[in-house]
């Protein structure tokens, strides 16, 4: 959009986990910004003196963000709202260091155990779950033997079915939720 620009491609200016997106990770958006099409809250911003963050606003929440995180894009909006109050609170250096580091794991998985069917289950997993849930899981299969024999496609479905387990006590669906 003309005339807004981010530096941090981490955290977007509403919420969502910019790195974490299946979008991102193929290389078809960079995240906000001048190459990207017209949004109504980066419309908002550059009215307000161009905040960077919506939770900087005077007026935030305000009514564009009455169910945000009722659906999905590309990406989850299902923690939106929680991830701008926990960025607010914690700091953006602290939250980015956590964002580069859920990408690591999420890039680890998409490299060892993606058979080509997982991307946006992975990509919702770590944005939804703890990095303490997912280095677990990870811990778990690097020491099974018999995981370590099973071929890729097998592997994806043991990772698919031990991050459902972790999510489905927690009330967290692991998929993109369409209007």
């Amino acid at each position: 959009m003309k005339g807004f620009v981010r530096n941090n491609q981490y955290l977007s200016l509403c919420g969502l986990n910019c790195k974490l997106c299946p979008m991102n990770l193929a290389g078809h958006c960079s995240g906000c910004g001048v190459d990207n099409q017209s949004c109504k809250i980066a419309k908002c911003s550059i009215e307000h003196g161009k905040i960077e963050y919506c939770f900087q606003c005077t007026s935030f929440p305000c009514d564009k963000y009455a169910h945000i995180d009722d659906f999905d894009s590309f990406i989850t909006h299902h923690n939106q709202m929680n991830d701008m109050e926990k960025a607010s609170q914690i700091g953006i250096p602290a939250y980015n260091a956590e964002q580069e580091e859920k990408r690591k794991l999420l890039d680890f998985l998409l490299s060892h155990y993606n058979d080509g069917r997982r991307k946006n289950l992975f990509c919702v997993a770590v944005n939804l779950l703890t990095i303490k849930e997912i280095e677990n899981i990870l811990q778990t299969v690097k020491s099974d033997k018999d995981f370590q024999s099973m071929g890729k496609k097998e592997q994806a479905s043991v990772i698919a079915k031990l991050l459902q387990d972790i999510a489905v006590p927690k009330g967290i669906e692991l998929k993109l939720r369409k209007k």
